[in-house]
């Protein structure tokens, strides 16, 4: 074991001890978790940077440009940051930077950026082109908010600045703060225009993985119930233009999209509530509050005989997975906490116990229903290290753990099964066929013949 770990063996104290406060025990802490600051420095945290959060939220609008200001190491978180599929233009998985060297960085980069601007309008006429910051574009102070303006009334088309310089914060969720801003510039109708009101709804924090809002769109339409344009998965400048028009707003993803679901209560008086289409149990209550919000019976009719159908579909491919998946033991590590809270309730529906649990951007109220979820002595991390994961991998014996990209290969490293809940994914989670994809991933990945080979702590 210890040739494959850098962590020592026994019981070694935790690595930093000022991350004490951020790990909580399920049912014996009485102290709330400390969350939502800067990653500590030093401790190598598994969040993302301000401009990764800003590019996974506006990255799936797909027929607008997306241009990194900066080295063009940072264009690296781009055209397949997400796995978000497009029924229309496909221009979002072109790669545009303006690919500072050191002489931009000595004598400034405004007039590269507007001249790449200048070249991406002639070359390709985009509706919209987001322009983002980098740490070095926002350490040399470049004002690219007077360029994209000064470009956009060049061109008479939206050029929006996304101020996501990494240094303006150790904590992902400004950079979706960066880009709900940006979202709203181009949302909020210009003077004298107008949006009319419809009976559809606005699908806020789904980024059509694998085609997931088209699944949700399947049900809603059978429901009776229309999208009229979802954020930002498959979505078009035009299709968010009208995002004003929406009667409701149901938000999902609620770090990158709860203020935006905020802003559009208070500018267009369009109420909102969280929905969670990952699981079958989650989907089914996310179905019938969306019903009961529209008071029509022939909606909840319909619901509740579309939810009737699919769980009976599904419930003999669970049960199998249930009969050989009882007992085992899982850790979940993945963005936000809605995501972490559809996961224990399907692993615990598999009859899993969860061991531990965390988030990147988890807030208080959300890890308090988090640990309500868990059985005492499950732990609960806050954005947590490679070091921390790893020794809980190995002392709780896990089986198999659901995150992404960057616990991968610790997982795989440890011995551990893994389960691909990431952005850049290409397999459908959500909604009742998703249920069993997730099932299907725990089972293959939990009890693999191969882990008894190289499995380091004998775990079953």
């Amino acid at each position: 074991m210890d040739e494959l770990c850098s962590l020592p063996s026994g019981g070694a104290p935790p690595c930093i001890s000022e991350r004490e406060r951020s790990i909580v025990t399920a049912g014996r802490s009485r102290t709330a978790i400390h969350c939502t600051d800067d990653s500590l420095a030093g401790s190598v945290s598994q969040r993302a940077c301000v401009f990764c959060g800003a590019r996974v939220v506006l990255n799936p609008v797909t027929d607008a440009v997306h241009l990194v200001h900066g080295p063009i190491g940072c264009a690296s978180y781009t055209w397949d940051i997400r796995g978000s599929l497009s029924s229309g233009s496909e221009m979002f998985r072109n790669s545009f930077s303006t690919d500072m060297k050191e002489r931009d960085v000595i004598f400034g980069g405004e007039k590269k950026l507007a001249a790449c601007i200048d070249e991406i309008v002639e070359e390709h006429h985009p509706p919209a082109i987001f322009v983002y910051a980098t740490c070095v574009s926002g350490m040399i102070g470049d004002d690219i908010v007077a360029v994209c303006n000064a470009a956009s009334r060049r061109h008479a088309t939206e050029v929006i600045p996304v101020e996501s310089s990494g240094f303006i914060s150790g904590n992902k969720v400004v950079g979706y703060r960066a880009a709900a801003l940006a979202l709203m510039r181009l949302i909020t109708p210009k003077e004298g225009e107008t949006v009319e009101k419809t009976r559809k709804l606005n699908f806020l924090g789904e980024y059509n993985l694998s085609g997931e809002m088209w699944l949700a769109r399947r049900y809603l339409t059978e429901m009776g119930i229309g999208i009229n344009v979802a954020f930002t998965g498959d979505s078009t400048v035009a299709d968010l233009k009208r995002a004003p028009g929406a009667c409701l707003n149901i938000v999902q993803c609620t770090g990158s999209m709860h203020w935006v679901a905020m802003q559009l209560e208070k500018e267009f008086g369009t109420p909102y509530m969280d929905v969670n289409f990952f699981g079958a149990e989650n989907t089914a209550e996310s179905l019938k509050k969306i019903a009961r919000f529209y008071a029509d019976e022939a909606v909840m009719e319909r619901t509740e005989a579309l939810i009737a159908r699919e769980t009976a579909r599904i419930a003999p491919d669970l049960a199998w997975y249930r009969e050989r998946l009882a007992g085992k033991r899982a850790a979940i590590y993945v963005g936000g906490a809605y995501k972490a809270v559809a996961l224990i309730r399907q692993l615990r529906g598999l009859g899993m116990e969860i061991v531990l649990t965390g988030t990147q951007t988890g807030k208080k109220e959300e890890y308090a229903t988090i640990s309500g979820l868990l059985d005492e002595g499950a732990i609960v991390v806050d954005d947590t290290n490679p070091a921390e994961i790893e020794r809980f991998l190995r002392e709780m014996k896990v089986d198999v753990m659901a995150g992404g990209v960057k616990e991968r290969v610790l997982a795989t490293k440890l011995g551990v099964g893994f389960v691909d809940h990431n952005h850049d994914r290409k397999e459908c989670l959500a909604g009742f066929d998703g249920a069993v994809h997730f099932a299907r991933e725990v089972y293959t990945s939990a009890c693999s013949p191969v882990w008894k080979h190289i499995r380091p702590f004998g775990g079953a």
